[in-house]
């Protein structure tokens, strides 16, 4: 056993939120956490990083397609918000104080990305996430837990983005540079949503062979 794992995780105080969303409907209805990269489902990459932190937390309103990852999941409280209902609920189920959200479709977060975001926490700061090409980057960002109540009402009451959520409470925004420093190639912040980005970026449907392990 190493020491890191004796001493626990090295942020106790975060929980790696997935954000699976709904089905990819111009991938032909596949759930995009199971399209697969180099051999491997995009969440199976994206829990790499669990071992960093306290807990890891599925979000999904649908499961089933994720059962053989065996994460604790919950689903969303408001419903019909897409992407801001994923990461409220991902808030409401959290059990410790920071919330890294990360969407399933993002298949090569790194390690370092992440450090920069922890790295900018701090007393005054609810959300942190990174701006790139001038647009706020909210599916690989971090969440103050307590921000679950305001935001809550508010998407009871309307349909505001992630990014309108980000300019009501005390949110910090990292440059691209930021970004740049660690991922030259922004990588971190790619998504992969229709069958051009499975081109671009080497990513396949999930293959028969490929449904049974993680």
């Amino acid at each position: 056993m190493s020491a890191r794992e004796r001493s626990g995780p090295e942020y106790p105080d975060v929980t790696l939120a997935v954000i699976a969303g709904g089905r990819g409907e111009r991938l032909g209805g596949v759930a995009k956490g199971l399209l697969e990269v180099e051999g491997r489902p995009v969440l199976a990459r994206v829990l790499d990083l669990g071992r960093l932190f306290g807990d890891v937390l599925l979000v999904a309103n649908d499961a089933a397609p994720y059962a053989r990852f065996g994460l604790r999941t919950v689903e969303d409280v408001v419903r019909g918000r897409g992407a801001p209902g994923g990461v409220h609920a991902a808030l409401e189920g959290a059990r410790t104080e920071w919330v890294l959200a990360v969407a399933c479709d993002m298949p090569f977060v790194s390690e370092a990305a992440v450090r920069v975001l922890l790295g900018a926490r701090g007393p005054e700061v609810d959300a942190v996430c990174f701006t790139v090409g001038g647009r706020v980057e909210p599916l690989l960002a971090l969440y103050r837990r307590t921000l679950a109540g305001s935001w809550g009402e508010a998407l009871k009451t309307e349909e505001p983005s992630l990014r309108s959520l980000l300019s009501r409470c005390r949110a910090k925004f990292l440059s691209e540079d930021a970004l740049r420093a660690v991922d030259a190639e922004l990588r971190s912040v790619v998504s992969v949503n229709t069958p051009e980005d499975l081109a671009r970026h080497g990513a396949t449907l999930p293959s028969s062979s490929g449904r049974g392990t993680g």
